[in-house]
């Protein structure tokens, strides 16, 4: 029996069947996370809700101004003390700083420097093949030469070749096994003491400069000389071509080194007589008894050279570098020229910041 209440609940129609598409679909659509909101403005008092905006508040360090403080003060101290002693006669100095023979003395030490750098590094060039040869016997003759130069201080060697008349008092040519001699010459005629200093410094030298070539050479991927040698490169050609200009990358930074050290290392020539920087310095300060203001003047002047050599060394090393990193350093030039933007308030990009990446580069 039907009652009213009956005819007033509706009945719900039975539910279609859902398809499978269709609820991969709802599957997909719950699992999607919801989009941030959009940060709206910091409310005023009150935490800040989850999408307003946090400011940024640099790190603050005052050990590192503190310290920064110190240092230019001491820096300030020592500057002072040095310009306002009267004992460094700086009126002495600029006097004597462009005379002609402290002239003469510093293009000797820079003839000097130069020819021993060029001498050494090609019998040094030449020993370093001779250690990675395949031959024991050139192999061990290089790591002698190695060895007993290295082993020996400057100053002996020097001593020793200046001395060698008394071993040889002649040398000549002449016909083996006792026959006359063709030519001959006496050794303390031939060897002077500039030639002496030349030969003593580049045998030394070499000693080095063998093993610098030799470590830039190891440092040169293995895979470069197979693929040298799958294209059908000599052994000399690709020596030449492929593996020196990569080594080059690893000669350059220790050569420079040498290079300096070279040229502050020219002065121990003065036990010989040669009329290097320091020589002519203090025949000078011998004569007038000024000698601190005229060993200033040989100091700036050593200055002066190893900035500019220092110089020379970054542009070298920033020319070799350009196959192995995708932005070259930025030069000093370019450096102040960003600086002086920065503070005009118009911020330039740094050159690594301009490089695109290889597509495929980064996986």
């Amino acid at each position: 029996m039907a009652t009213p209440f009956d005819a007033a609940v509706p009945v719900p129609p039975p539910a279609a069947p859902r398809s499978p598409a269709l609820k991969t679909a709802h599957r997909h659509a719950a699992a999607r996370p919801e989009p941030p909101s959009a940060p709206g403005p910091a409310r005023e008092g009150g935490p800040p809700a989850p999408g307003d905006a946090l400011p940024v508040v640099p790190r603050r360090h005052p050990g590192r101004w503190t310290a920064a403080v110190i240092a230019l003060a001491l820096f300030a101290l020592v500057v002072n003390s040095v310009v306002r002693n009267d004992a460094f006669q700086w009126d002495v100095v600029g006097d004597w700083f462009t005379t002609r023979a402290v002239l003469d003395g510093l293009l000797l030490t820079l003839w000097l420097t130069g020819a021993v750098m060029v001498l050494g590094f090609l019998l040094g060039t030449g020993l370093a093949v001779m250690r990675l040869s395949a031959n024991p016997v050139l192999r061990s003759l290089s790591w002698g030469y190695v060895w007993i130069f290295r082993s020996t201080p400057l100053l002996v060697q020097l001593l020793f070749w200046f001395n060698i008349g008394a071993l040889y008092p002649t040398l000549g040519v002449g016909l083996p096994f006792g026959g006359p001699d063709l030519f001959s010459v006496s050794t303390v005629n031939l060897l002077g003491p500039t030639l002496t200093a030349v030969i003593g410094m580049t045998l030394h030298e070499a000693a080095y400069a063998a093993e610098v070539v030799r470590g830039g050479i190891l440092s040169v991927e293995p895979g470069q000389t197979e693929a040298a040698q799958a294209l059908g490169l000599s052994r000399w050609r690709t020596l030449r071509r492929v593996v020196v200009p990569q080594a080059m990358r690893s000669i350059v930074p220790t050569a420079g080194n040498m290079l300096i050290g070279t040229l502050k290392g020219t002065s121990i020539v003065s036990v010989l007589a040669v009329h290097d920087l320091l020589y002519s310095v203090q025949l000078v300060y011998n004569q007038t008894y000024q000698v601190i203001p005229l060993l200033m003047v040989a100091t700036l002047w050593y200055i002066a050279v190893t900035t500019v050599l220092s110089i020379g060394q970054f542009y070298v090393e920033r020319y070799y570098a350009r196959g192995s990193a995708r932005a070259l350093p930025p030069t000093p030039l370019q450096r102040l020229r960003r600086r002086l933007a920065t503070v005009g308030g118009t911020p330039r990009r740094s050159p690594a910041a301009e490089v695109r990446p290889v597509p495929g580069g980064d996986r």
